[in-house]
């Protein structure tokens, strides 16, 4: 159990930074900052690199913490 524990904090530090990775590859692609600004409009259109590389930040954040609701709920 407590592999897991450090195993869910790895992932979401890790899924945060490649997700922040993906955020830097479309600004430094389009300069459109203002995009990452107002993150809640649809105005942001990725590559299908940078689609990726979010989707896979996302993923690993969402698992995180899929796991720390299922040691709360099983310890």
């Amino acid at each position: 159990m407590i592999y897991l524990a450090m195993i869910e904090q790895v992932l979401f530090f890790i899924g945060l930074l490649v997700f922040l990775v993906s955020l830097a590859m479309y600004a430094g692609r389009t300069r459109d900052f203002k995009s990452l600004l107002v993150f809640w409009q649809p105005t942001i259109s990725f590559s299908r690199t940078e689609f990726l590389v979010n989707r896979s930040g996302l993923t690993m954040m969402i698992v995180a913490v899929a796991i720390r609701l299922g040691l709360y709920f099983l310890g």
